[in-house]
Order: structure tokens, then sequence, then C-alpha cells
């Protein structure tokens, strides 16, 4: 019977002197194999509700617009969401150290259902912006919790897999976010892709309720809340600058120039404040390494063309081509194939060859065409054409958007290996926020002049049918070119805007560095879920697990263990060793081993365990008091001896991760001696045969 027991992860926050004596109080919780399961689903769960906001909203966007007006807001439907999502990201995992990951993934699902049914019962463009913030708030605290508890319950072995499961959600959110979205605005009513996450969420609060162990790390960290607010208030005075720019206001008027100066003084404030605080949200020194430079300027640009083509595509495809919602959601289908196609391609061929920086390089070069091509497109484009144009985009951010974050792990130094793998991430999620924005922006601004020109030309046309596709649908092919040429024409000139930031994004792959790859950062490569940036903890401690667990799957994991406990020298056999692990990973947790419990943890009678512990106790190395098992001196010395094997091995793995200074390399080796400890709990979690 294969069950286990999971030993929590002990956290340390970033640049801190205490880091060991945190990890070394922190408990451990026990869980069963039907427990870690159940707790994998609510947090799978979580993952995929935030997710699948990000683009659930695309295809329902002209309905949107039909039933509530405000067609120059609506990019920020998306943006509000997005722009949240980041900030909550930085925030949540603080707050998961301050007060247990359980208790912030529990809020922000509560948040995350409260803006759904404000979405839902919105009749106002305004309101439902607002609502969105909630939702992104909600959203980004569930995926950067989620990350967190499955690090803190599922074992180093099993957790890339667990880890490759929760990337791979986001992938379907990809695929099936556009279609799920005109279903519903199609068959039932726009309102319910907001609905529908209510039940959902229930389910979520009420099983991590029940499942999800409480944890807490002790210590407390510092929070840079003046950066976060700073970057935050920055970037949304800069995106409100960008948006009503020419729309709602002119671009010479008080209020867009006051915006943009706001934006400038609060952004440079932000680098002031990160320079001086003890733990910055983004240390400014991360930019004198010129690969994280170069691959957040190219993560910004991947999320700048992705989400902001596959915004606005369903719009010219109800418009111009006269789709439903559903059928828009299928036909953008081939960018996201592309999208996935190119990924796993690239992503297996750096894991074979080491070799990465080709694939930026190609990705902007053929993301450039694609959103050339895609310019072109009009009334008379076959849907073949379109699709085709629609491949070649996905496949030329596929290309790009795989090997950054691995790049990036593979150079910093230790001490910033976390902050500098989620800084990637959120220079990505950022220029989603922009690229939306500003493709909203061009959109707003050629739209309205086109749609005026178009109903001056033709007084017998009906104003509603400018602003729903439905309206527009219904009316005679004369009487509706012109509206569709102008719908045409707009999302044209759009795509032909941002062609110059591919172009650039392509210019700039070539300023990045090859370096070796470790073996940790190949076997990432391959895991497909790394592309969609699934939000990375900021603890240099998660990563570097994160990266042992990546190259834990490339090897046979019973013949690593045994071969550890050989190399350790103990005279420890396989059942005496499991025994051993077993007393110390039941001490750790509940402060003594009790054998009912170890049995009960494996669903297994307790006359089952009896004789492993028996022996250990005949050779010396444990004693029993009642059905109490305790480790002796001898017993705790070969313990230590595992532990060092342990230790060793994960030297001969990681001897090449960057170091700075003498303190970076004490800082690894007590992160090396936590984790060689974890992975002797984690071999006491299988029952010897």
């Amino acid at each position: 019977m294969d069950t286990r027991t999971v030993a929590v992860r002990k956290t340390w926050p970033m640049a801190t002197a205490t880091e060991v004596e945190r990890g070394a109080s922190s408990r451990s919780a026990v869980l069963s194999r039907a427990q870690v399961n159940v707790v994998f689903v609510a947090v799978m769960l979580g993952m995929l509700l935030a997710a699948l906001d990000q683009t659930i909203v695309s295809t329902a966007l002209p309905t949107i617009v039909a039933d509530l007006g405000g067609a120059g807001h609506m990019s920020w439907v998306v943006t509000a969401y997005l722009l949240a999502e980041t900030v909550s990201t930085v925030l949540a995992g603080k707050f998961g150290d301050l007060f247990g990951r359980k208790l912030v993934f529990q809020v922000s699902a509560v948040v995350f259902v409260a803006g759904s049914a404000v979405c839902g019962l919105a009749n106002d463009m305004l309101v439902l912006i607002a609502a969105r913030v909630a939702q992104g708030i909600g959203g980004g605290g569930l995926m950067v919790t989620a990350m967190a508890l499955i690090a803190d319950v599922i074992p180093l072995r099993d957790r890339g897999r667990y880890q490759g499961a929760l990337g791979a959600v986001f992938g379907v959110t990809t695929v099936v976010g556009p279609t799920v979205g005109g279903l519903f605005t199609d068959h039932l009513s726009w309102r319910w892709a907001f609905y529908i996450n209510v039940p959902v969420a229930v389910v979520v609060i009420a099983v991590a309720a029940r499942a999800i162990p409480a944890v807490r790390v002790p210590g407390q960290p510092i929070v840079d809340y003046l950066g976060i607010a700073l970057v935050a208030v920055g970037s949304s005075s800069m995106i409100l600058a960008l948006s009503w720019g020419g729309n709602e206001y002119t671009w010479g008027s008080p209020v867009i120039i006051g915006l943009f100066a706001a934006a400038v003084v609060l952004l440079a404030a932000f680098v002031v404040v990160e320079m001086r605080v003890p733990e910055p949200m983004l240390p400014m020194r991360l930019f004198r390494n010129s690969v994280f430079t170069i691959c957040s300027t190219l993560s910004f640009i991947v999320g700048f063309a992705m989400l902001g083509a596959m915004t606005f595509l369903p719009t010219f495809l109800q418009y111009v081509d006269g789709v439903s919602a559903t059928a828009s959601g299928v036909r953008t289908l081939p960018m996201v194939v592309g999208l996935l196609l190119t990924s796993v391609i690239s992503g297996n061929l750096v894991s074979r060859t080491g070799r990465y920086k080709a694939f930026p390089i190609a990705g902007g070069a053929v993301m450039s065409i694609g959103l050339l091509l895609m310019s072109t497109m009009d009334a008379g484009t076959g849907v073949w054409v379109e699709s085709v144009y629609m491949f070649v985009l996905g496949a030329g951010i596929g290309l790009s958007m795989q090997v950054l974050t691995i790049v990036v792990q593979n150079t910093v130094s230790y001490t910033d290996l976390g902050t500098a793998t989620s800084g990637v991430t959120f220079f990505r999620t950022l220029g989603s926020s922009f690229g939306t924005a500003i493709f909203g922006t061009l959109y707003a601004n050629k739209l309205g002049p086109s749609l005026s020109a178009a109903l001056a030309a033709d007084p017998g046309l009906p104003p509603a049918a400018a602003h729903s596709p439905e309206a527009l649908r219904a009316l005679p092919a004369a009487q509706a070119a012109p509206i569709i040429n102008a719908y045409a024409d707009t999302i044209g000139y759009v795509f032909r805007w941002v062609v110059p930031v591919a172009v650039l994004g392509f210019l700039v792959a070539w300023l990045l560095k090859e370096l070796p790859l470790r073996d940790s950062a190949r076997a990432t490569a391959s895991d497909v879920g790394e592309g969609f940036s699934t939000p990375h903890s900021a603890d240099r401690v998660a990563q570097l697990e994160r990266a042992i667990s990546a190259t834990m799957r490339t090897v046979d994991p019973r013949g690593v263990f045994d071969g550890v406990l050989a190399a350790s020298g103990s005279p420890l056999n396989p059942a005496q060793a499991w025994a051993v692990g077993q007393t110390h990973l039941h001490t750790k947790a509940r402060g003594n081993a009790d054998l009912n419990t170890i049995a009960h943890a494996h669903r297994l009678p307790p006359e089952v365990v009896m004789p492993a512990f028996a022996d250990l106790c005949q050779a010396g190395y444990a004693r029993l008091d009642g059905d109490t098992v305790e480790l002796t001196a001898v017993g705790q010395l070969q313990l230590e001896r595992v532990q060092g094997a342990w230790r060793q091995w994960l030297d001969t793995r990681l001897d090449d991760i960057t170091m700075t200074d003498p303190a970076d390399r004490v800082l690894l080796d007590q992160a090396l001696d936590n984790i060689a400890t974890k992975l002797v709990d984690e071999h006491a979690d299988r029952v010897p045969r």
C-alpha cells in the first residue's frame, strides 16, 4: 500500500540573519496521501478560478459594452483585474508568512467570490471595473498562496509533478477561457461568466477550511508596503494616462499631463525606496545583471502582446466576421495551439541541448511577423488565412515565453534567487496590463471617429448596430458594411502600432547572454507549465526546492534513496532507515513518535510496522516506552550520517549556483542542510517491503 506523509516546508524570508532559527523551529504537518490529494484539488480549483478570469471575459466584452455602454472603458475590464492581481501576488506572499497561508488562501477566495458576485450584478461599467479590481485582489492571493501551499504539503520528490499540473491549469485556461466566456454569453448571459465563480469558490473555501493544515512561519517577515504602494499607484497612473489620452481627455490636457507626471515621480520614488529598504520588493541591484534586465524586458513584451491580442481578437471576429461569442472563442484556438506547440518544442530542445538564446530571438521575429500579418485582416480575409496568422503570432509568443524565467534562475546569485524569479513574473503580468490598456487606447481613439463617419454617411443606420454584434448581424449586408469596415480598420490599426514593440523584443533578445544551464534548469525547461508563468514565490528557499524537485523528476527516486543510504556509510538497512526517518518525522511534527499514529498515517495495522521498530530498538538505535519510540544517541548519529549523504547529493547537483560573497555561501549551506533533513523525512515516507 503506497501511502505517504508529508513534511511541511520550512520557509525563510529574504535576506535575514535568523533564517536557520526560523527554519529549525518550524513544525511539520503529517498528512496522508488522501489528505494531500484533497488539498491539491482545493488549491487547483482556486488557481483555476483566478487564472480563468484573466481570459474568460474577452469574448463577452462586445456584449458587455452593448449592454452597459462605455466602449472607451472596455480594456479596463481586463486591465483592472491584471493590475490588481499583480500587486496582490506580492502582498499575499508576505501575508502568508505573517498570518499563515491557509488564512490568506481563504480570505482571498472570499474576496474573489464577492468581486465575482458584484461583477455579475453590475449595471454600470465603472461598477464592473471596480468589482474586477476586487476579483484581481482575490485572484492574485489565490494564485500565489496556491503555489506556496503545494510547497507546504507535497514532498520534494513529487512536487515538480504537482507544480507542473498547476502550470498546466494556466495553459488550459488560456485555451478554454475565451470559449467558456462565449458559451455563457450566447446561451445564458455574460453575467454567468462571473456567477459561475461563486459556487466553485464556495466549495474551495469549504474544502480549504477542512483539509488545508494551518501552518505558521515563525518570525515576522518585513513587508515593503511603501514600495508596493508606489509601484501600484505609479503604474496605475501611467496606465490611466495612456487609456484616457485622446479618448476621455486630450493628450495636452492638465489631467493627462498630471497623470504622466505623477507616474514619473511615483516610479522614481519607488526606485529610491527599493535602494534603501532592508527587504525590497524588487531589489535594484538585480538590474546590474544584464540577463535579468533583458529577460524582464522580454517578459514584459510577451505579456504585452499575448493578453492584448487575446482581448481584442474576439471583438474583430464578432464584428467583422459576424460569428457568435462562442465561435469567436473557438476561432482563437490556432493562436493558442501555436503557443503551446512552440512552448513544448523550445522547452524540450533547451532541456536536451542547454542552449536557449535562439528561442527569444526567433520568437521576437515570428511574433513581429504575426502581428504584421494580423494587421492586414479585413472583412474579405478567409477563415483559414486568419487561422494561419493567429497561429504565427501564437508560435512567436511560445518561442519567447518558455525560457525567460529559467534563464534568470540560472544566472542570479542565491541571495536573489526568489526575488529575481518573481520579478520576471511581475514584469510579464505588468506587461499584460499595459498591453491591454494600450491596445484599448488605440482601439478607442480610432474606432470613435470611424463609427461616427460610418453613421453620418448613412442616416438610416441605427446607432445601436454600431455597438452590438447581434444588431449588426441583423442588418442587410450593404448597410452593415461601413460599420464592419470601421471595426476591421480599427483593429488592423491597433496591430500595426504594436508591431514595433515586437520588433523591439527581437532586437533586445540579441543582447541576451548564453550561459551553461544547470541540470535543474534544463529539467525545468521541458515543463510547459513554466511558460505560462504561474506566480513564483519570492522565497529563495522555495525556488531552491523547486530546482531540486525538477532534478529529482529526471531520476529514479527509489534508486536515489538507496544510493544515498549506501553512500552515507551507515550500517542501517532500508527498513531501519525507514524507521529512523519515521521516528524523526513524527517527533518533529507532534513532539513524540507514536507507533499507532505512524501506522495510521500509512493505513496499516500497528502490528505490521512493529517489527521494523523492534529491530531498530534491538540494534540499539531507538528505545520503546509503551507505544512511543525515541532515537538513542547512536540512532541520532545514524540519522545525521544519512542527512550528510543527502547534503552531498545536493551539492553535486547545485554546485554551480552563483555566489557573490561569503554570506551568500552561508545562506545556501543553511538552506541545503534544511532540505537534506526534509529529504530524510520524505525517504521515511516509503514503507519498505
